[in-house]
């Protein structure tokens, strides 16, 4: 039975909620298959580029659903087990995959070298504080298992945030069409993604560190649940 005090978190249903819709729509037009539908231009000539995208995507779905039900102090707490299974999920089937794959992807951006430095480096922290987690969760050592573990998923849920600030750069830039960017269309397009690429992770890795050491730097007595350690 679920008390009511699992329930006095309202922001995990409304996140789980979020994730669920933005999973529904990112991932549908790749279940087809269909290069046509990609909402990522596929490279000319690198027939091997668009499997390898379905492949991040599904992957990254898996690591942001997995991962929502990881940080709900009542699941972690009444199914110990569940959690570290589904916390190889998250590593295994979610992160390490479509972490690998997002580096090469990533690199290979079609919207310019400013978002390719930015989902490189995404992707290697990405992967580094993930495989940190699980290292420190098989060595017992499981506030730091947590600590790292958040921050992965900062980055994992970072996807969404990426496209809110697209739109608001999109909404700002839109207008300087002709005088900044001299009517030059791609340009325009790689100025939004490099903006929304880099805030779209930096600012929510930021929060969360310094929602870490707020939380770490609190009376003992003073911290409450915080949210589960999604990996072991």
């Amino acid at each position: 039975m679920i008390t009511t005090r699992g329930w006095r978190r309202p922001w995990l249903a409304l996140l789980g909620s979020v994730a669920v819709v933005f999973v529904a729509f990112s991932l549908l037009p790749y279940l087809s298959l269909e290069p046509a539908r990609s909402r990522v231009p596929v490279p000319t000539g690198l027939r091997w580029y668009y499997p390898l995208l379905v492949v991040h995507v599904v992957c990254g779905a898996i690591a942001m659903l997995s991962g929502c039900v990881q940080i709900w102090p009542w699941f972690r707490r009444r199914h110990p087990r569940a959690h570290r299974r589904l916390g190889r999920l998250y590593v295994f089937g979610g992160v390490l995959p479509a972490g690998l794959i997002g580096l090469v992807i990533g690199a290979l951006s079609p919207f310019g070298p400013v978002i390719r430095v930015s989902n490189v480096l995404l992707a290697l922290l990405w992967l580094t504080f993930t495989v940190a987690g699980h290292r420190s969760a098989r060595q017992q050592q499981m506030a730091e298992h947590q600590k790292w573990m958040i921050r992965s998923f900062a980055l994992t849920m970072s996807v969404i945030t990426n496209r809110i600030w697209g739109v608001a750069a999109a909404i700002a830039l839109m207008p300087q069409l002709h005088t900044t960017f001299a009517g030059n269309e791609e340009l325009l397009r790689q100025a939004i993604a490099g903006i929304a690429g880099w805030l779209g992770w930096t600012l929510p890795l930021l929060s969360t560190q310094w929602w870490l050491e707020h939380r770490s730097s609190r009376p003992s007595g003073e911290v409450r649940d915080s949210p589960a350690p999604v990996g072991g």
